[in-house]
């Protein structure tokens, strides 16, 4: 039981690793909302922390309800799809109407020059935008702490597929010290490689020349995560 346990927490560790680098999902919306955001590195990672432990746990729930109930591992993994194609729909939806937001909220901040004139015949110019006329209520403070909470709700709807069959070996054997051990390596393989891909894109994005295209952050934003909820929900990633 010993060696085939170690076997098993290496495929653990493989398939936590494997999966969270092929799954966009797993570090691209961090890394664009806190670019967008303008968060600090820490508020990012910490953000990515509670997020991917939240992932992890929901499908941990789900594994051990099905095991305690006695359900076949294509039952959970049915119901597992299930809630693939519903986190992939909420992050589709969140991006979209995220990057309308965002160009609207670009459109407002656009700089305009008026002309005056006065009764004496002199004339003069001013640049001014309407984005501080329009924003005090939908580009606000609570925008800005609804932001995690949603990326929060999406990684808890989001299944960990390929931990399902991985629980149901040990729990077979009735190995509680294996499911414990199975979990938590799974967990940190996919959290750490979480936090690690952040941390690198992030780093990388900060040496981009986004200047010129600050105003254009949020929608950018938006559109990055509506392609990876597509990728997701059409191309299986």
């Amino acid at each position: 039981m010993e060696s085939s346990l170690s076997v098993l927490l290496v495929t653990a560790a493989s398939v936590g690793l494997i999966h969270t680098l092929a799954g966009p999902d797993h570090y691209v919306p961090f890394v664009v909302m806190g670019a967008a955001r303008k968060w600090s590195r820490s508020r990012t990672l910490a953000v990515t922390l509670v997020c991917g432990l939240g992932h992890v746990l929901g499908s941990v729930v789900v594994g051990l309800v099905g095991i305690g109930m006695g359900l076949a591992v294509h039952h959970l993994e049915m119901f597992e799809g299930v809630r693939g194609d519903i986190a992939a729909w909420f992050l589709i939806s969140f991006g979209l109407v995220y990057a309308i937001w965002g160009l609207r909220r670009a459109r407002r901040s656009q700089t305009h020059r008026h002309e005056h004139v006065h009764p004496d015949g002199t004339r003069h110019d001013h640049v001014h935008a309407h984005e501080h006329e329009h924003t005090h209520v939908h580009g606000g403070r609570s925008t800005r702490e609804l932001t995690p909470w949603l990326l929060f709700v999406f990684f808890v709807l989001g299944p960990c597929e390929p931990l399902i069959p991985i629980l149901m070996v040990p729990a077979a054997h009735t190995s509680t010290m294996g499911l414990i051990l199975v979990t938590l390596v799974f967990a940190v393989t996919t959290v750490g490689t979480m936090l690690v891909m952040v941390t690198l894109a992030e780093r990388g994005v900060r040496l981009l020349p986004l200047q010129r295209m600050e105003r254009y952050t949020h929608c950018l934003a938006g559109v990055i995560i509506l392609a990876s909820g597509l990728s997701i929900r059409f191309l299986g990633l």
